[in-house]
């Protein structure tokens, strides 16, 4: 039995660090040696040392040889911190599954899988990593750091929320991110990942919580989950359904066809506000689909490390 069906068959992400490390292998697999310069902390050659250059990386053992200064060139020589923000509320828990596996991801597995895969690659960097989740509540929060005993520890609670049976019905996401963004204090690369769904619609104040984000010269990326077929295209069977709002409870009985057209008019412009607010306060967006695979948000995390400098 391949390594593939071993994985498939984890439930609940059991070993969720063996999940991120297929993810992330796969990956590379994919890019190898690409242009994205600075994957790896890896030694990659040599350059010829100039004067006023630091010291700290000369071969001393290739001038004893040589008579000549050479330094050692690293595809990554500096560190990051990056800091991860999961929205863990009722609706990122739809479509409900029986297990998450590497096939089988609602909106909360995707991201929890997402953000286990990035702290792979950072750990591989030497990088520093901070945790937010939020629902009702500030629920969790990890400052930035590199050890593999915090890595640990923010994989465990990882899993836990990816196995939460009965999530927070209500959020404010707008409410959490101006806590969050008060914590960062240092020059960070800052994840959200969200369905943008909340029980309280307030646009004006969620954007305003999405520029705090940008606050102390941060890099943003919101990565916009959905389960595109239903929250996107409303594709639903057409014979009488209820739906249910999974935060409020409050709930329909009609047939989807009757909606569909409108309802896709409505999330569409929502979606583009979004994405125009974005593009105003230079927060980078990105949609998405939780059925998918993650090459997006790991080719967006290549991009984003190359320009945070």
């Amino acid at each position: 039995m391949n390594l593939q069906s071993e994985l498939n068959k984890t439930t609940l992400f059991h070993n969720l660090e063996l999940l991120a490390k297929e993810v992330v292998e796969g990956f590379i697999s994919g890019i190898h040696k690409s242009p994205f310069h600075g994957f790896s902390a890896e030694f990659a050659e040599h350059k010829i040392y100039n004067n006023g250059e630091s010291t700290k990386h000369i071969d001393w053992k290739l001038f004893a040889k040589t008579d000549k200064l050479y330094t050692k060139r690293y595809e990554e020589e500096t560190n990051l911190r990056c800091h991860m923000i999961l929205d863990t509320s009722a609706s990122m828990y739809y479509p409900q599954l029986e297990k998450l596996d590497l096939d089988n991801l609602n909106k909360i597995g995707f991201g929890v899988l997402a953000i286990a895969a990035l702290m792979n690659i950072l750990k591989k960097q030497r990088d520093a990593v901070g945790l937010s989740m939020y629902s009702d509540d500030y629920n969790f929060y990890a400052t930035e750091k590199s050890s593999e005993r915090h890595h640990q520890m923010l994989l465990a609670q990882l899993s836990a929320v990816s196995k939460d049976a009965n999530p927070a019905k209500k959020t404010e996401t707008y409410t959490y991110l101006h806590q969050i963004a008060e914590k960062i204090h240092r020059r960070s690369l800052i994840f959200l990942f969200t369905d943008m769904f909340q029980t309280t619609a307030d646009d004006e104040k969620m954007f305003d919580a999405l520029r705090h984000l940008k606050y102390n010269k941060h890099e943003v990326v919101l990565f916009h989950l959905l389960d595109k077929e239903k929250e996107l295209h409303f594709d639903f069977e057409n014979t009488p359904k209820r739906f249910v709002d999974v935060e409020t409870g409050h709930h329909i009985d009609l047939y989807s066809d009757t909606v569909k057209e409108s309802y896709e008019e409505s999330v569409a412009a929502y979606f583009t506000e979004l994405k125009l607010k974005c593009a105003q306060y230079k927060i980078k967006y990105v949609d998405v689909d939780c059925g998918a695979d993650f090459s997006k948000v790991l080719n967006t995390y290549m991009v984003e490390r190359q320009k945070f400098k």
